[in-house]
């Protein structure tokens, strides 16, 4: 079953969603990231200057190629499963959602991470969020930012 994760009151999500790849891609974890396309944009930047030293490898999915993409732990795009058919069975089995819709194959990973940011509007929108999970039957652990987010 999947596990799912919520880390909300985020005060600076993309720098928490950069923490938490750098730390999956050490650990040999394969990531897909969903989030609306602007998130991606200001992520896909973080990415590549969060650390001077610490490169996260990632790409922008669909668009990469099979051969690229197969070989790269993090995948950027903009809803789950919208990676290209080819690349669809090399897909990372971890999710981290920045503010995209529910997943509609939430069955085929192992765990997903919901980061919710501290602005009303994403404390809404990760609750309605919340909701889909517990009414598809999922246990949520629940993570409150403790301002050092």
């Amino acid at each position: 079953m999947t596990e799912v994760e919520f880390h909300t009151g985020v005060a600076d999500p993309t720098a928490f969603a950069c923490r938490l790849l750098r730390k999956a891609c050490r650990q040999g974890v394969r990531v897909q990231v969903t989030a609306p396309p602007e998130v991606l944009n200001t992520l896909d930047r973080a990415l590549w200057t969060q650390e001077e030293r610490d490169f996260i490898p990632h790409v922008r999915m669909p668009g990469a190629a099979e051969a690229v993409a197969v070989r790269t732990p993090i995948w950027l795009t903009p809803q789950a499963g919208r990676v290209g058919e080819a690349a669809q069975s090399g897909a990372p089995r971890v999710l981290v959602n920045l503010g995209a819709p529910v997943p509609q194959d939430m069955q085929s990973l192992d765990r997903l991470v919901e980061i919710v940011g501290a602005e009303p509007d994403d404390a809404a929108q990760g609750r309605e969020r919340w909701r889909q999970y517990k009414a598809a039957g999922l246990h949520i652990k629940h993570h409150a930012a403790s301002g050092r987010d």
